[in-house]
């Protein structure tokens, strides 16, 4: 009984950091506003220093420096760990870039594709069962994009990019499996170098953000560290309370901030095609949840039931061990 409790307890913990998480993640979009006319690259420069330093501390806190130098024994993770700060860095740069440019609503098209790109990418690459209702979800989803390539004229490009790079770094992330502070520690901190050296000669040069933005700005521009470690730590204390369903599940939520926010506080362009191309890929998300939950369950069960047969056949070895 005190276990069952404290496991709901856990339970109801990851969903508040899950939920929350996703909250603030929809919401960012407001704050990456408000730093413009700050260039979209010196941010993302500023924004790798600050969460290095920030990691950092909170990693020497937690791990202690042992525990810091530990991601590093394993053969080549430091090149995976500087190649994953990179495409990190680059799919945080064309958001902010986005965000700033007026194209909200295709970053939502991107994260909203983003977690089935991820499940392209575990069939792909880690041979990950490609289950009817993923390969139907997948399906959707790129009947979705076909609709709004014929509403834009175009591929989305921007959205399919910032997908693509989000799944990619996601991949590498399974290959090393590191604590999420250790991981985001050392995918910050072989780039911080070369950041503050361009951040330097910018200032320096009166084209910083200094000689550009408001006091006011600079202010929020130094909280662009928290504002990336808090989500993402949060992130991390969800994924060790909650199933990845119901993580998955609570990834739609900071899209559809983002849409949101797009049509109606900053009036981008929305049609009726792009609304039919969103509602597929919806579709698509649907069948890949539903999807999800059902594998889920049906894994469930069959662990129940091998595990009092287990029970059982441990009951008569000790019997039978007693009559002997």
């Amino acid at each position: 009984m005190i276990q069952s409790l404290k496991d709901k307890k856990q339970y109801e913990l990851g969903m508040a950091c899950a939920i929350l998480c996703a909250l603030v993640w929809g919401v960012l979009p407001i704050y990456w506003k408000a730093l413009d006319p700050i260039d979209p690259l010196l941010i993302i420069f500023y924004r790798i220093v600050l969460t290095c330093i920030i990691v950092f501390i909170a990693s020497l806190a937690v791990y202690k420096w042992k525990g810091i130098l530990e991601p590093l024994k394993k053969k080549g993770a430091a090149f995976v760990f500087f190649a994953a700060g990179c495409i990190i860095s680059v799919n945080w740069g064309l958001y902010i870039w986005m965000v700033n440019a007026g194209f909200i609503i295709q970053t939502s098209i991107g994260y909203y594709i983003e977690p089935l790109m991820v499940c392209v990418f575990g069939i792909l690459f880690f041979k990950e069962k490609p289950e009817r209702y993923k390969i139907a979800a997948i399906l959707l989803a790129l009947a979705g994009v076909c609709v709004m390539l014929f509403s834009y004229g175009q591929i989305p490009v921007l959205a399919l990019v910032l997908a693509l790079a989000f799944a990619t770094y996601a991949a590498l992330k399974k290959k090393l499996q590191a604590p999420a502070l250790l991981a985001l520690f050392y995918e910050t901190v072989f780039l911080a170098p070369i950041s503050v050296g361009i951040i330097l000669y910018t200032e320096l040069n009166g084209k910083g953000a200094f000689s550009v933005a408001e006091p006011y700005q600079i202010a929020l521009l130094s909280l662009s560290g928290l504002f990336t470690a808090i989500p993402l730590s949060l992130f991390a204390m969800a994924a060790n309370r909650i199933s990845l369903i119901a993580l998955g599940i609570t990834e739609y939520i900071a899209p559809s901030i983002g849409l949101i926010l797009g049509i109606f506080l900053y009036k981008e362009p929305f049609d009726i095609y792009q609304f039919i191309g969103f509602l597929i890929i919806w579709c698509g998300l649907a069948v890949f949840t539903a999807g999800g939950i059902r594998s889920h369950r049906e894994a469930e069960r069959q662990k129940a039931e091998i595990e009092p047969a287990g029970v059982t056949e441990a009951s008569g070895c000790e019997n039978r061990g007693a009559d002997s």
